[in-house]
């Protein structure tokens, strides 16, 4: 059955890591909708191509405009099944919307599916919903899911965690395997 899926997202958000789950999760049925925070359906929010060229830490480098196609003050969040939470550098001042807290904090009481990935988990970390909870995400995010009492769990950048509900991965390069473990935590059936 499809599912109705939130994604929410903020001006330099990672290019892949909202591009891909978007077009992905409605390719096999289900229904997205990205929202931004002072932003409404056809904005535009600035995306960020984060890459792993050998340096210290990413580099980063203009992405696509990513058209909005749900307004944010419009959400009613008994529409909706699952939560995405994308990287990049947005989770940065998005975690400090009180209304995208209590978003996150409502699929959480609500134990709906979310699935986060590289600094998405900031997001979590700043709702205050990572309590004896098991994740991964970007390395640099460790101390702040520590710090709040979540268990950071290390993974090569092509793997993604699962615990209970909640999906996470390192990166964009964990795609195939953050994907593929969401669709199982949604119950998405698949044949061939």
């Amino acid at each position: 059955m499809p599912k109705t899926i939130l994604m929410i997202v903020g001006d330099f958000v990672e290019d892949y890591e909202v591009i891909v789950p978007f077009q992905a999760l409605q390719i096999v049925g289900h229904v997205v909708h990205s929202v931004c925070p002072g932003k409404k359906s056809g904005d535009k929010v600035r995306t960020a191509i984060h890459d792993f060229e050998g340096d210290q830490t990413y580099t980063e480098k203009p992405g696509h405009n990513f058209v909005l196609n749900f307004t944010f003050d419009e959400v009613d969040l008994n529409d909706y099944d699952a939560l995405i939470l994308p990287g990049g550098r947005a989770p940065e001042y998005l975690r400090l919307n009180e209304r995208v807290l209590d978003f996150v904090r409502d699929f959480w009481q609500k134990d709906k599916p979310i699935a986060a990935i590289c600094h998405g988990p900031q997001i979590l970390a700043a709702a205050g919903v990572l309590h004896g909870r098991s994740l991964n995400a970007y390395p640099a995010c460790a101390p702040e899911i520590r710090a709040c009492g979540g268990n950071f769990v290390e993974l090569p950048f092509d793997k993604a965690h699962v615990d209970g509900g909640l999906v996470t991965g390192p990166a964009w390069s964990a795609h195939v395997d953050w994907l593929a473990k969401f669709l199982v935590v949604l119950g998405t059936q698949f044949s061939h």
